[in-house]
């Protein structure tokens, strides 16, 4: 089971201590979400804070690309310190060969699905990735309530792995605090993106050992990725 604070709910105007928090919160991974204004109605940050930031924690840095042209993003976000790439399924014939960039740059795969695409435009590429996310708000602002209706889209990703007998890890991302990630672990997530629910807590550490604590106690006797 992966936790993973999204740098999106941090302050902006401390963004290098904020990361210094999430580093030493217990958290394994480290979100962020890269919003180009054109994929999504918002701007976050470039490749230029990755790299300022990869030096200042030895998290895994899980990038989220929510843009509409990723392939001019993949060797920049590569070099700045990304281990893991996240494209977009809605991104339709361009997938596949983004998929391989990212793997002959040596990064890690993930593929995202917005709440209001058809789950089964992944099922191509299962066995391509290393990661499904399935958002649980629509893409492009932090702080959004989280839509319930994505949860049999959790499930779906989690069945098919099992019956498929694939190791991509299930991650979910919008709305998630300690409510909600017992709904997620639940349906079969294992890696759980908190925003708000992190960074807006005085005592991260507290925080995140609670909504870690609250996914296992949900989640099913199954065989998961190995963290």
């Amino acid at each position: 089971m992966i936790i993973a604070p999204s740098l999106l709910a941090a302050d902006f105007g401390q963004l290098a201590k904020d990361a210094l928090r999430a580093s030493k919160s217990g958290a394994q991974w480290l979100h962020l979400d890269i919003m180009d204004g054109h994929f999504v109605p918002n701007i976050s940050f470039g490749p230029h804070v990755v790299k300022t930031l990869r030096p200042l924690s030895k998290m895994f840095f899980d990038v989220h690309l929510m843009c509409s042209k990723p392939e001019i993003l993949l060797e920049p976000f590569a070099r700045a310190g990304a281990d893991q790439i996240i494209l977009h399924v809605e991104l339709g014939d361009a997938v596949g060969p983004l998929i391989w960039k990212i793997r002959a740059l040596g990064k890690k795969v993930g593929l995202a699905v917005n709440p209001p695409t058809n789950i089964a435009l992944v099922q191509p590429y299962l066995d391509q990735i290393d990661l499904l996310l399935v958002m649980t708000v629509n893409p492009g602002f932090g702080g959004q309530s989280f839509i319930y209706e994505c949860l049999p889209k959790i499930q779906q990703a989690s069945a098919w792995r099992r019956e498929k007998r694939l190791r991509y890890r299930v991650e979910v991302d919008g709305g998630i605090n300690n409510q909600t990630v017992a709904e997620c672990a639940r349906a079969g997530a294992d890696t759980f993106v908190a925003g708000t629910a992190l960074f807006g807590q005085r005592n991260m550490k507290a925080a995140v050992a609670k909504l870690a604590k609250c996914a296992a106690a949900n989640q099913p006797t199954l065989a998961y990725p190995k963290n």
